[in-house]
């Protein structure tokens, strides 16, 4: 018999099919079909892969990687030293904790530097950013797009109007379904320069150029980075001097518009990273304190889309002048950031507050020379993907996945909380929803808010994703979703 699975609601009440033992009194999502499940999670362990060389004529000592959520693939940008330092991708598939490649393509047949990449999710296209050597320096993009294994671009796109474009960065706004590439415009005495591509087939096509930061010496090596929960992209950089500075910038069709720079002058940082937790908003940023031994440093940043606050930096390696990325890995709600120096090393850092706690290191390459390691989330395999170079040749590939709770629950899932006994599987449930009292509590504190947490109970702090769970009025009492 065809199960119906069409709610029903009733007083505040919704009707509808249990997919799997629903207990009472616990939160509830709704699934795609229109069933219900209690909210439910399994822990998965920590793991790393093994190291996996990407295919190149000879040495590539620097790459980038992204993720292309269409196809469900990595892509690795590369600089292959043993081509003329041409530039060059490849498709990398993740099965499990390894990687494997398809067949490298140039995307520019001339030398390249600075490498950066992107996934624009409104095209579902692979953007990569970087100076091109055959072209007077000029910061340039070009446009990929992955077909199962493989990958092919369009034409390169000039982005800087002068020469000498360097340090390009690139982020995604997925707001105006736009790209925002920045540079520094060594042209123009280090000044910071952004312009706003529009991505159509494997083309893009570019706004007027804008400054975010119209002073000489002051667009030093710039972060970019689109924040969902403002709708702004916020730069990250420095001076010469490597003083800390930063400015919010605002997209609207192919324009860009800036703030004024937010300055530090008590911070000099260099070799910056950003990563971002898209269901917060909360900016995670890697960098060497130059005025703590260059320590490997992170610190939150938050935005109101005007200005920016900081969290309290945290040293997470006293290494001397090791390099480091970060991703944020949404499955578990924590940062992976990554150590290179005379090895390599991935940390786990835990948020709370704007203050870090920190795993253990974890090692992935022990005795050889690690540089540009690179990382991007793989939201599919829920693991961080990462690029280097050992011993500034072999460029390989590694897989790291941080303990986390394998949970159903979404920030758009959660539906309410069951009532009137337990229900098995396909049976009929009952789910209190928005704004109706669930009575089948117990130990609550009245006036309290409650969080649904990723292993289905619920308690006073948020998990990530935050779900509101409800407010308790008595200790048996909740009123859903308020």
């Amino acid at each position: 018999m065809a199960l119906d699975t069409i709610p029903k609601q009733e007083g505040g009440k919704l009707k509808a099919v249990a997919s799997g033992t629903l207990p009472n009194g616990k939160p509830v999502v709704v699934n795609a079909d229109g069933t219900v499940s209690v909210v439910a999670g399994s822990s998965v362990s920590q793991a790393l892969g093994t190291a996996t060389a990407f295919p190149a004529s000879g040495n590539s000592n620097e790459a980038v990687v992204t993720y292309d959520s269409n196809s469900n693939k990595v892509v690795v940008a590369f600089i292959d030293n043993g081509q003329s330092n041409y530039g060059k991708a490849v498709v990398g598939t993740v099965s499990g904790t390894s990687i494997s490649f398809g067949t490298p393509v140039v995307f520019e047949s001339a030398s390249v530097s600075f490498l950066r990449a992107s996934f624009d999710s409104n095209s579902n296209k692979v953007v990569l950013a970087y100076t091109d050597g055959g072209n007077s320096l000029r910061t340039t993009a070009v446009v990929g797009n992955v077909s199962g294994t493989s990958i092919s671009f369009g034409t390169p796109v000039v982005v800087s109007s002068g020469t000498f474009g360097y340090y390009p960065d690139i982020a995604f706004d997925s707001n105006e379904n736009k790209v925002v590439i920045v540079w520094m415009d060594a042209g123009s005495s280090d000044r910071g320069r952004a312009r706003v591509g529009t991505v159509s087939g494997t083309s893009i096509t570019f706004g007027t150029q804008a400054d975010f930061e119209p002073a000489a010496d002051s667009g030093e090596k710039p972060k970019i980075v689109f924040d969902p929960t403002s709708n702004k992209v916020v730069v990250f950089y420095s001076k010469t001097n490597d003083e800390k500075r930063a400015c919010i910038g605002t997209v609207s069709g192919t324009s860009i518009t800036f703030t004024s720079a937010q300055v530090d002058a008590s911070v000099d940082w260099a070799n910056r990273a950003v990563t971002i937790d898209p269901a917060t908003g909360t900016m995670y940023i890697s960098y060497n304190d130059i005025n703590n031994s260059y320590y490997l440093t992170v610190v939150t940043a938050t935005t109101d889309g005007s200005t920016i606050t900081y969290g309290t930096p945290d040293v997470w390696s006293s290494t001397t002048n090791a390099s480091g990325d970060c991703a944020f890995h949404e499955a578990s709600g924590n940062v992976v950031l990554s150590s290179a120096d005379s090895g390599g090393d991935f940390i786990v850092a835990t948020e709370s507050g704007g203050s870090f706690t920190f795993g253990s290191p974890v090692n992935f390459e022990p005795s050889v020379s690690v540089r540009n390691v690179a990382l991007t989330y793989d939201s599919t395999s829920k693991q961080v993907v990462s690029a280097y170079a050992r011993d500034n040749t072999t460029g390989l590939s590694i897989v790291f996945r941080p303990a986390y709770i394998d949970t159903n629950l979404t920030a758009n899932n959660y539906i309410g909380i069951s009532s009137g006994g337990a229900v098995a599987n396909t049976g009929n449930a009952t789910v209190d929803i928005v704004g109706t009292v669930n009575k089948e509590q117990s130990g609550l504190t009245p006036g309290q808010q409650y969080y649904v947490q990723t292993d289905g109970t619920i308690g006073t702090t948020p998990a990530d994703p935050s779900v509101l769970a409800g407010t308790a009025v008595s200790a048996t009492k909740m009123v859903v979703k308020s």
